[in-house]
C-alpha cells in the first residue's frame, strides 16, 4: 500500500494538525505502511530551510518540499500557493494507492483533491475543523464563495471525510454533504518524563517551589479564548498561581493579549513563554499543575492529549472536541465559554488541588491505553484497506 499525505505545512508554527501527519506517516511506516509526505516549504511568516524539489529525510519520514509564493501581502502568503508542487503532483499523483489530503481552502490541498479527481487516483480528506461552524463564519463570505465554486465538488468526489472527533462530525453532519466519512483522532508520541518537572520549572520561572503553574499553550489567535480566560484569572487574584502563556501568534494580536492582562491587574502573575518545542515545551507541560484552552472551537487539539499523558488536568470548554472526553472520564474540567463559569472552574482546582491530581493519575492510563500513535496508525491501516475495498464500515456525514 503507497499513500501520499498532502498538507500545504509542516512547519511547527502552524501547530498540532501539522505535526499530526508528520507522526502519522512515522507510525504508518512503522508498520510497513510506504507513505510520505509532500508539501511546501511554509513557515507562517518565514520559509522552512530545506532542500527543495527531492524527497529528504525530515524529522524522520519522506518529505518532498516545494517553494511556496511569498508576497508581501498577508491573505496570498498563507494561500501557500506553489506552482512546482502543482507539477510534481500532476506528474507522480497516480504513483499512489491513495492521497490523503490535508486541509480546505488553501492551494496545496485543493490542488491535490483536484489532479487527484483528473488522474482517477482515490483521495481522503482531514478539513483539520474548518467544516465546523466557527470557522466557516470566519470570513464566512469567501469561505462561502470558494465551497461552492471550487471546495465543495472535490469533497464530493472524495472517498471519505477524515474527521478527529465525533464532535466534528456532528457538525460536519448539518451541512448535509452526503459523504462517507470515519472518525479517528490524533495519536501522540509520548516524551519521556523529566525528572523534577515540577521544581525545574519554578526555578525556571522564578517562582516559589509550591506556586500552582496554570498553562496556557496554544497558537494566539483569537479563537483561543483568552479574552475570556484571562479576566476569568483576574477574578481569582486572592489566590496565590502563576499563568503561562505560551505560543505565537501575529504582532497585533500579542499586543492585544499583553494589554489585556495589565488591563486585568495581573500583569506580575503571567509570564509570557513564546513559542516553545523540544524539551522545553515537555518540561512547562509536565512541570505545569493544571492546563486550561478555553477555544470557541477546536477540532481536536493536540496539546490536550500532552497535558494529559503527562498528568496534568485539564480546563476546557465545549468547544474544545476533546471536552466530551474529559467529562466523560473525569479528566478534568469542562466549563462554559464565559468569564464567570470559568474563574469558577478554575477556583475549584485552586480549592482542591488533590482532586486534580488523581484526576490527572487517570488521564494517563487512558491516553497510554488508547491515544498512542501504534495504535491509531493499526486503525488507519484499516480504513485505508477499507475503502480500497468499497468502502466498508465508513458512515456518512
Amino acid at each position: 500500500m503507497k499513500i501520499l499525505h498532502v498538507i500545504p505545512s509542516v512547519g511547527s508554527v502552524r501547530g498540532g494538525p501539522s505535526q499530526a501527519v508528520i507522526e502519522t506517516v512515522k507510525a504508518l511506516q512503522n508498520l510497513g505502511v510506504e507513505a510520505e509526505i509532500v508539501t511546501t516549504n511554509d513557515n507562517g511568516n518565514d520559509l522552512l530551510d530545506v532542500p527543495l524539489r527531492q524527497c529528504i529525510e525530515y524529522k524522520q519520514v519522506p518529505v518532498r518540499f516545494f517553494p511556496r509564493f511569498s508576497p508581501g501581502l498577508h491573505s496570498i502568503r498563507e494561500f501557500a500557493f506553489s506552482g512546482q508542487l502543482t507539477a510534481w503532483l500532476w506528474q507522480n499523483a497516480s504513483n499512489y494507492d491513495l492521497l490523503h489530503v490535508h486541509a480546505i481552502f488553501s492551494y496545496a490541498s485543493t490542488t491535490a483533491m483536484a489532479i487527484a479527481r483528473l488522474k482517477g487516483v482515490p483521495y481522503i480528506v482531514r478539513p483539520l475543523g474548518q467544516l465546523c461552524e466557527w470557522s466557516l463564519q470566519q470570513s464566512a463570505r469567501k469561505k462561502k464563495i470558494y465551497l461552492d465554486l471550487i471546495e465543495r465538488s472535490n469533497l464530493n468526489h472524495s472517498q471519505a471525510l477524515h474527521l478527529t472527533s465525533e464532535q466534528e462530525q456532528q457538525e460536519v453532519s448539518r451541512l448535509g454533504l452526503g459523504l462517507h466519512s470515519f472518525v479517528l483522532p490524533h495519536g501522540l508520541s509520548v516524551p519521556l518524563a523529566i525528572s523534577n518537572a515540577h521544581s525545574r520549572l519554578r526555578e525556571y520561572l522564578k517562582v516559589p517551589a509550591d506556586e500552582p503553574v496554570i498553562l496556557f499553550m496554544s497558537r494566539l489567535h483569537p479563537k483561543k479564548g483568552l479574552d475570556y480566560l484571562i479576566p476569568a484569572l483576574a477574578k481569582l487574584t486572592h489566590h496565590r498561581f502563576t499563568f503561562v502563556i505560551a505560543g505565537s501568534g501575529s504582532k497585533e494580536y500579542k499586543a492585544k493579549i499583553k494589554s489585556l492582562v495589565t488591563s486585568s491587574g495581573i500583569g506580575d502573575r503571567v509570564h509570557f513563554a513564546g513559542f516553545l518545542e523540544g524539551e522545553t515545551k515537555n518540561l512547562f507541560i509536565q512541570g505545569s499543575d493544571l492546563f486550561a484552552l478555553t477555544s470557541h472551537s477546536e477540532n481536536f487539539a493536540v496539546v490536550v492529549l500532552e497535558a494529559l499523558a503527562a498528568g496534568v488536568p485539564v480546563v476546557v470548554t465545549p468547544g474544545v472536541a476533546l471536552a466530551s472526553v474529559v467529562q466523560q472520564h473525569q479528566l478534568g474540567y469542562v466549563t462554559q465559554l464565559d468569564v464567570d463559569a470559568i474563574a469558577s472552574t478554575v477556583e475549584q482546582y485552586l480549592n482542591n488541588p488533590q482532586q486534580a491530581k488523581n484526576m490527572g493519575k487517570s488521564a494517563q492510563k487512558l491516553i497510554y491505553d488508547h491515544y498512542t500513535w501504534d495504535k491509531i496508525a493499526a486503525r488507519m491501516i484499516h480504513v485505508y484497506q477499507a475503502i480500497l475495498s468499497n468502502h466498508q464500515g465508513l458512515s456518512y456525514v
